[in-house]
């Protein structure tokens, strides 16, 4: 999925036909707030970024998707009308990966997307394999026997939890104060509620996360 936050309608609508043609899944959106709130349901693999925005400047954004531990390294390519060489650095030296100034060629661009995606999936190294389950934390990207598996944010940060202490017991109240942010209760289903969903989700590979009785769940060490 690539996300594309750009004001201008007719760009967002060309950019997002030329990358769906391309064969990639596209997003657009006119204003941030949108962007964010999409932000909370589904994870991109490449965001498209354009500086002069309603609400909020890309710079700004750039620098809150750096500051996030989540999001610190997704790739990001700037879109921006403004070609000084000011801006091409301010963009580069927030985080940003590459930058392509308007007017750009669809073709252009669409080369620069697919290569900055090859350029991570090389350096990608974190991935942490399990039996048939494989979980990507720099894409935010699951695979069960090697199809895609669409998560939520607290179903992956729960799921990377788990297969990161394979083989340890977590309690309800590790993985609340670690996903949630806040204490166990006694009464509180959250952790329960969520692992169940994760398991459906993982269809096959749901079995690997065992509950513990009294204590809370583990995937285990000998898968």
């Amino acid at each position: 999925m690539i996300y594309l936050v750009e004001d201008d309608n007719s760009i967002r609508e060309l950019v997002a036909y030329t990358l769906q043609s391309a064969g990639f899944q596209a997003e657009g959106f006119e204003k941030p707030s949108a962007f964010w709130h999409a932000m909370e349901s589904q994870m991109p693999d490449l965001v498209l970024l354009d500086l002069m925005l309603p609400e909020e400047d890309g710079i700004s954004i750039l620098k809150k998707l750096r500051s996030d531990p989540k999001t610190k390294k997704m790739p990001i390519i700037l879109l921006t009308a403004k070609s000084s060489e000011y801006d091409k650095v301010m963009g580069l030296e927030n985080g940003a990966d590459d930058y392509v100034a308007k007017p750009f060629s669809m073709m252009e661009l669409l080369a620069r997307v697919k290569a900055l995606l090859r350029r991570v999936e090389r350096d990608d190294d974190d991935s942490i394999i399990v039996g048939n389950l494989s979980v990507n934390k720099v894409r935010h990207e699951v695979k069960v026997n090697g199809e895609a598996v669409t998560l939520t944010l607290k179903e992956f940060d729960l799921l990377c939890l788990l297969v990161e202490n394979k083989g340890k017991v977590l309690t309800r109240d590790q993985l609340l104060n670690s996903v949630w942010g806040y204490e166990f209760d006694g009464e509180n289903r959250t952790v329960d509620v969520h692992i169940r969903t994760l398991r459906q989700k993982l269809g096959s590979c749901g079995e690997y996360i065992e509950t513990v009785r009294g204590v809370g769940y583990k995937v285990g060490g000998k898968v």
